[in-house]
């Protein structure tokens, strides 16, 4: 379980010091279909062939990754954090 503050303290890139920033969650967005890998997939199922690459082998992660997004609350620029791995993940106010 990773509990998140909703704000923290953190360095801007874009004003070059710390400063105060929110916290959010990004949801994976749907793919888009003009993707050159998806235009590829598209293609090579296309007809009576089959499904191009194996099937992922064995059971699921225990784990998925989480993708946080700061936001600076002076600039109101934003950007990523790398990614982390929870089983749950939580923001709380503090």
């Amino acid at each position: 379980m990773v509990k998140m503050p909703r704000q923290i303290k953190r360095y801007s890139p874009s004003l070059g010091k710390h400063t105060l920033h929110t916290v959010e969650r990004i949801k994976k967005r749907r793919a888009s279909e003009l993707k050159w890998g998806q235009r590829r997939f598209r293609r090579v199922t296309a007809g009576y062939r089959g499904f191009p690459r194996p099937k992922p082998e064995g059971r699921e992660k225990p784990t998925k990754r989480v993708n946080i997004l700061f936001r600076c609350t002076e600039s109101g620029k934003a950007h990523n954090a790398p990614c982390q791995r929870a089983k749950k993940f939580e923001l709380t106010d503090n």
